[in-house]
């Protein structure tokens, strides 16, 4: 039987955040590609999109779009009916996806294979306000979700918009058929086709084997989709909610002072004794994101990205505990590299910042995230003001890289022109097209460091990007992204709430110490690859724990931990994480060679090829091969 995925995220197109990284890891697969025949994403049409032949992306090509007078497709009839039945828009085509892979014995030449899958958007801010608010009604009779309440948030009304249309799509291309209309990538090889692996045919091609068609939910985005794939199509279709996070619980977490120090330990002591989120923080109904991934308990299975993912989850709820979770962990980046190769890039970070500071540093230091409070950036900061202490008895030297930014990329020219005008990123200005308000704090933060610091000195660095275009005239010009992987000597990323963290162990296929918390998803999936054993590349910080005074705590007390004692805890912690940070750092060739091998042999069985074969694809054949669910609704009409 082969395989029809469908994903439905708001990243069909643009990777805006992680679930892009995951699509291209789980895409460019090669177990994925062996036993999927077909992959389709479907998202809304934003406004912000580009317009005609560029609004797949650059690697996109449109094929039928009647906002642009492409008609000419087989499937145009089917479209144009689906448009005129819903008011909507739809643009469908296809877009590449490149694996990279790099090649140790030539460090300039990258290995490509470019793999292909289907586009649909579609625009629904025209919508037929009658199916929608009918959609509504059902799901308030069938799911008890109140979308009233929520329909003013765009990001929840949207997305209630694109679900039947979505479902109609499906069926047009074929998705639902028993035969899948679209050849194997093999068999079309086989056949003299072109060399172009995972490229799909025309519905109506010949040499079909039997399909199931899998629609994966990701995020609360994608679940009103699937709530309309259980109402109307439960036999054909299978849903799989991808829990990437849990929304409610990370705004818990981000917003209590507390943070993860209160949650999870609030959460360790509730499940066992059956209490749930809203017993606990109250009712989170008023948030557009949670009844939707309250339903999630309505798919045939979820698949969730950490192991606390999967807990969270539980805490919903009693509906979850008997919920189908199913861990798939994300995948690490396991590049071949060389030695070489990475004292080629520890070279160029080097150059870069002596060119920036005047003085080219022993060691490099990177965080890569986005700017947000969940990623506590204030702990990568204190850990660094505990190394500038070490390394003063040592005489050692650090710069730290923080690549984090507010905002989509800025624009070429203004780099060029803040870094000739006030010396950016070294300096900043507040306003654009510097510092956005957020990246202005942060900024407040680094100046106090650096005026203190003597040994280690933070540039912060508040671009989308890591090249001499997009960075700037002092950036070497063969500078680009995965130098900063593999010349780095330290990742951090001590995240108050992380599902799983892919950037925080990029670093780890490279040989570079990574340095997480262990709420963070990535600590289970390296847990379970060490079997309980230590690398001198994993540093996991342990935010949650308790001191010993709280033996005598009552469930109150920690519901109720205050900043100051949150504040104690880390202090505590960000020392131990210096001492072990010095500790491995390596010393001489010898060290840097071992961290290279121990690194490499973890990112490896880490990989996204181990993920996919280990965990998504079984996770996808448990729910095909299960009953079917009763019979569907009537067809949509």
């Amino acid at each position: 039987m082969s395989l029809c995925l469908v994903h439905v995220t708001h990243e069909a197109v643009q990777q805006i955040g992680g679930i892009g990284t995951v699509l291209r890891g789980l895409i460019t697969a090669d177990a994925y590609q062996q036993a999927v025949a077909r992959t389709i994403l479907i998202g809304p049409l934003f406004e912000t999109d580009p317009r005609e032949a560029r609004r797949l992306g650059p690697q996109g090509e449109v094929l039928y779009s009647a906002l642009d007078a492409r008609t000419d497709h087989p499937l145009a009839d089917a479209f144009k009916q689906i448009e005129q039945r819903f008011q909507v828009h739809i643009v469908y085509g296809r877009r590449s996806f490149e694996r990279d892979g790099f090649d140790a014995v030539s460090p300039h030449d990258l290995r490509r294979a470019t793999l292909q899958a289907e586009v649909v958007l579609i625009d629904v801010r025209h919508v037929d306000r009658q199916r929608v608010n009918a959609f509504k009604a059902r799901l308030w009779e069938r799911f008890a979700i109140d979308s009233a309440s929520y329909e003013h948030v765009w990001g929840y009304e949207e997305w209630v918009r694109l679900a039947e249309p979505a479902i109609e799509v499906i069926r047009a291309l074929g998705g639902l058929d028993e035969a899948s209309s679209v050849p194997h990538p093999r068999q079309k090889a086989a056949e003299g086709g072109a060399p172009v692996r995972g490229e799909g045919g025309t519905p109506g091609s010949a040499g079909a084997s039997p399909s199931q068609c899998v629609l994966l939910a990701h995020e609360f985005m994608g679940m009103p989709t699937a709530l309309a794939a259980v109402l109307h199509e439960p036999q054909r279709m299978r849903t799989i909610f991808y829990a990437h996070e849990v929304a409610p619980m990370r705004k818990i977490v981000e917003e209590h002072p507390g943070h993860d120090a209160m949650f999870y330990n609030v959460l360790r002591r509730a499940l066992p004794r059956g209490h749930y989120v809203d017993d606990l923080f109250g009712s989170q109904a008023a948030y557009f994101k949670y009844p939707l991934v309250k339903a999630a308990h309505f798919c045939d299975a979820i698949f969730a990205v950490g192991d606390y993912v999967a807990e969270e989850l539980r805490f919903i709820g009693p509906e979850f505990s008997d919920a189908r979770i199913a861990l798939v962990y994300n995948g690490v980046p396991a590049m071949e590299t060389s030695y070489e190769q990475n004292q080629r890039s520890k070279r160029l970070l080097r150059t870069y910042a002596e060119g920036l500071l005047g003085v080219a540093p022993n060691h490099v230091f990177t965080r890569v995230t986005r700017l947000i409070r969940s990623k506590g950036l204030w702990r990568d900061v204190q850990v660094l003001e505990q190394l500038e202490r070490r390394f003063r008895e040592t005489g050692q030297t650090a710069v730290m890289f923080f690549l984090a930014c507010e905002v989509p990329r800025r624009p070429n020219a203004d780099i060029w022109q803040m870094e000739a005008r006030h010396d950016w990123p070294v300096a900043h200005r507040e306003g654009p097209p510097d510092l956005t308000p957020g990246e202005a704090e942060f900024y407040v933060r680094v100046q106090a460091f650096n005026a203190r610091a003597r040994q280690v000195k933070i540039v912060f660095v508040n671009q989308f990007g890591w090249s001499h275009e997009t960075c700037g005239a002092r950036m070497p010009e063969e500078m680009e992204f995965w130098d900063i992987r593999r010349g780095s000597d330290v990742e951090f990323g001590q995240s108050v709430y992380e599902p799983f963290g892919i950037a925080q162990v990029e670093a780890l296929a490279f040989g570079g110490i990574c340095v997480f918390s262990s709420v963070c998803g990535c600590a289970g999936f390296v847990n379970r690859v060490l079997k309980g054993g230590a690398a001198p590349n994993v540093v996991i910080a342990d935010y949650t724990r308790l001191p010993p005074s709280a033996g005598g705590w009552s469930d109150l007390d920690i519901l109720k931990l205050p900043e100051r004692e949150r504040q104690r805890i880390e202090q505590s912690v960000v020392a131990e994480v210096a001492d072990s940070i010095v500790r491995n750092l390596p010393r001489d060739e010898a060290d840097e060679r071992r961290m290279l091998h121990v690194g490499s042999g973890l990112a490896r069985q880490m990989s996204w090829e181990v993920v996919v074969r280990d965990y998504f694809l079984p996770g996808i054949q448990q729910v095909v091969a299960r009953p079917q669910q009763a019979a569907s609704e009537p067809a949509l009409a």
